[in-house]
């Protein structure tokens, strides 16, 4: 499993964000996250494409720090992520913790539930990936954005492969009330095309992550059986 901890930046002189991330999250992936304690959410996913979207949802804003932990865990049916327990919950504390030592930067951070080395070395290439793609996702200017999200809408599902191969530039310029040239330059200084050529990248290297933890995982070896514990 992935378990993505989501803990909001700089909460103390802020107002309370949690609310609106947990629809915006919902209503923008259907995944269910909840608040786990303070300032922070969880959620619990099974798909990689699904956690790199709401990761790069979350990075979207510059309000939040995204620590993601891969492997394996406990969580019953139907239950509460603030109930799940093991490696990857763990994991997933320990990389929301780095991430807010990456804060300068972009605040997202992957950790395995495994000391196997070569999961280990898939997590920080993920983590590497999807750092470089969440400095396009913060760069963006709102009227970028605009573009962005009025062609992704119009391209329907997260899984697409961006707005340069739909044909739907001009429809938006239409909508938008502005030019096909100025949709078209908004889509390359925006690095839309390049943030969905590198997504895959961070699916795969989860995905083999994941894979090689529970392909080396030796029962009652993993450390960690708190969601919140430090190992």
């Amino acid at each position: 499993m992935y378990v993505l901890t989501i803990d909001q930046r700089g909460s103390t002189g802020d107002v309370d964000r949690v609310p609106e991330l947990l629809e915006d999250i919902g209503s923008h992936s259907g995944v269910r996250f909840e608040r786990s304690v303070g300032d922070e959410v969880q959620g619990v996913l099974q798909d990689p494409a699904l956690v790199v979207d709401v990761a790069l949802h979350a990075l979207r804003s510059g309000h939040w720090y995204v620590g993601i932990g891969v492997g394996p865990g406990s969580l019953p049916p139907d239950a509460s992520p603030r109930e799940g327990s093991g490696p990857a919950f763990v994991a997933a504390r320990r990389a929301v913790e780095r991430a807010k030592s990456a804060a300068s930067h972009v605040p997202a951070a992957v950790v395995a539930g495994s000391r196997e080395h070569e999961a280990a070395v898939a997590c920080a290439n993920a983590e590497a990936v999807l750092r470089l793609v969440g400095g396009l996702v913060q760069a963006r200017t709102e009227a970028q954005w605009r573009v962005v999200d009025a062609l992704r809408a119009k391209s329907g599902a997260a899984t697409e492969q961006g707005p340069g191969r739909h044909g739907h530039q001009k429809q938006v310029a239409r909508e938008l009330g502005i030019t096909e040239q100025s949709v078209s330059r908004a889509v390359l200084r925006s690095g839309w095309q390049e943030e969905w050529a590198a997504r895959p990248a961070v699916e795969m290297l989860l995905a083999t992550a994941h894979r090689l933890i529970l392909e080396n995982a030796i029962p009652g070896t993993q450390d960690g059986d708190d969601n919140r514990g430090e190992a």
